[in-house]
């Protein structure tokens, strides 16, 4: 065990999308590499290695690209088509009513990974990995966290960008148990529909396929969302029964779903609390962790980074940090309220649902509305 102390002016815990792109941001904002500590307990080759799909809003990617790390490895989601399960109406957005070139993009978590780490890489980013941060104590001028190889930092101020899964969180301010879980896998169809992404609402919860090229040709990323006892019977099930319950759930506009991949499970809640301290703060699911409706969890971590940088490069203080908390409120608060609503609404009670399939037919025939929509789920509240 090494018995080490190391200064810095921003320590980072987590090395995920988030924490990276923090990192990231800050070194392209001004602030020298070896002034930025990145901790995280997995290695490298770990988080690369991570095959799960998600999804970057258009808004994100110009992010990315602001850093350099994009364009990578993507497929583009031209359309999103939602619609009620049992229910008339529909809503449709599509690219070229919003004037961009996608209105997002399914990747890989390993991708997002390896680009931003090599960027911080460059940057010359202190990364500390793997470690683990086994205590934080906050000082009247920064912030000690002692660390699991004996090492203790230094820091003027400490990020929280490490965030988990809902089922292993302790409770924050707002808190609630969707009583669903989200299946997970990649399925294939035999009549795909190129570049367009689909959320479907079932009495149980949101179904959504996201489009991915794979070796196999045009495949989808799958979040089903579904009670929990009846997951572990779907987890079960030989891949002919999965995929003949799946068609039940989204019907046919698809073909006949003919593969599916091994499948994963999680549970699903909200968890949020804008915690801030004079020397720490949270970003990301350490601040937010979202029903994954519509997406938007790391889309809005992505947006924590970027905000935080900006006030961080002027200045790693307790007032910084107060501007940052300001500032990023009402994208926080509406993005957590969309995806909060469009969680529980449409597993309402029977009487509401025809009243929900109307409003998605409404909401096609308002422009307005679907556009003004849309922007907030490619770019949150600006």
């Amino acid at each position: 065990m090494t018995e080490q102390t190391l200064d810095f002016d921003v320590a980072i815990c987590g090395a995920g999308p988030v924490g990276l792109a923090l990192a990231a941001f800050l070194a392209r904002r001004g602030v020298p590499g070896e002034r930025i500590a990145l901790i995280d307990g997995k290695s490298l080759g770990q988080a690369i290695s991570d095959p799960r799909s998600i999804a970057l809003s258009w808004g994100s990617v110009q992010l990315l690209d602001e850093l350099k790390v994009w364009p990578l490895p993507a497929t583009a989601i031209h359309q999103i088509h939602v619609s009620r399960r049992g229910q008339l109406g529909r809503s449709l957005m599509d690219r070229r009513d919003h004037d961009v070139e996608a209105l997002g993009y399914v990747t890989r978590y390993g991708a997002v990974v390896d680009a931003l780490a090599r960027r911080c890489e460059a940057a010359g980013v202190a990364v500390l990995r793997p470690a683990r941060v086994q205590s934080l104590d906050e000082t009247p001028t920064g912030a000690l966290l002692a660390l699991d190889d004996g090492r203790t930092l230094r820091a003027q101020v400490a990020v929280q960008a490490e965030g988990g899964i809902f089922g292993q969180q302790d409770g924050r301010a707002r808190s609630r148990d969707y009583e669903q879980t989200a299946v997970i896998a990649r399925v294939t169809s035999d009549a795909p529909i190129a570049h367009r992404a689909f959320e479907r609402f079932t009495d149980e919860g949101p179904l959504a396929l996201l489009p991915e090229d794979g070796p196999d040709g045009h495949q989808y990323a799958l979040v089903w969302c579904v009670r929990p006892e009846r997951a572990g019977k779907i987890l079960d099930l030989d891949a002919p029964q999965f995929l003949h319950q799946l068609g039940d759930a989204f019907g046919t506009r698809l073909g006949t779903f003919t593969k599916v991949s091994p499948r994963v499970a999680f549970p699903l809640g909200l968890n949020a609390e804008a915690r801030a301290t004079a020397r720490t703060v949270a970003i990301g699911n350490a601040a937010q962790t979202l029903h994954p409706v519509a997406g938007q969890g790391l889309n809005l971590g992505l947006r924590d980074a970027a905000v935080l940088a900006r006030q961080l490069a002027r200045g790693a203080t307790s007032a910084a940090i107060g501007r940052f908390v300001e500032e990023r409120a009402q994208d926080r608060k509406l993005t957590i309220g969309l995806t909060d609503t469009m969680a529980r609404a449409f597993t309402a009670s029977k009487p509401l649902q025809p009243l929900l399939g109307l409003s998605l037919a409404a909401l096609d025939l308002a422009r307005p509305a679907r556009t003004l929509l849309a922007d907030l789920m490619m770019f949150g509240r600006r």
